[in-house]
């Protein structure tokens, strides 16, 4: 299967599609520099959030999804050299709304996890 929506999403900040399949996806990312948010290298939440975001558009995978609400828990730091993958599944699917369950790992370690409330419209947003 091949993405179908965010077609030019930078895999530098993104992340890239290491799996795709009906309803589901999986995106890794690699924690660089340009990241870093302190001396100890400690990594700004939002390019997590970002990367489990970006798996969770591949999971509903058509072109006018839109991101409406995001229910999400940081529970551990990241740092530079951090291979981050994001992992995301439809879990409820109602009209034009899809209920999303993500979640980020580095190595065995749960980062992150969120319920992303998206809905796929009838054409661009900025339409």
């Amino acid at each position: 299967m091949k993405p179908n929506t965010h077609l030019m999403a930078n895999p530098d900040l993104c992340g890239e599609v290491v799996e795709l399949g009906e309803n589901a996806a999986k995106v890794r990312l690699t924690l660089t520099e340009p990241m870093r948010v302190d001396e100890q290298g400690l990594v700004h939440g939002s390019f997590v959030f970002g990367l489990a975001d970006y798996a969770a558009m591949l999971a509903v995978n058509d072109p006018y999804v839109v991101l409406g609400a995001a229910d999400c828990r940081f529970l551990a730091p990241t740092k530079v050299g951090d291979e981050v993958f994001a992992t995301a599944k439809i879990v409820e699917e109602k009209g034009k709304k899809r209920v999303v369950e993500a979640s980020a790992s580095v190595g065995d370690k749960e980062v992150f996890t969120a319920t992303f409330t998206t809905f796929v419209l009838e054409s661009h947003v900025l339409s």
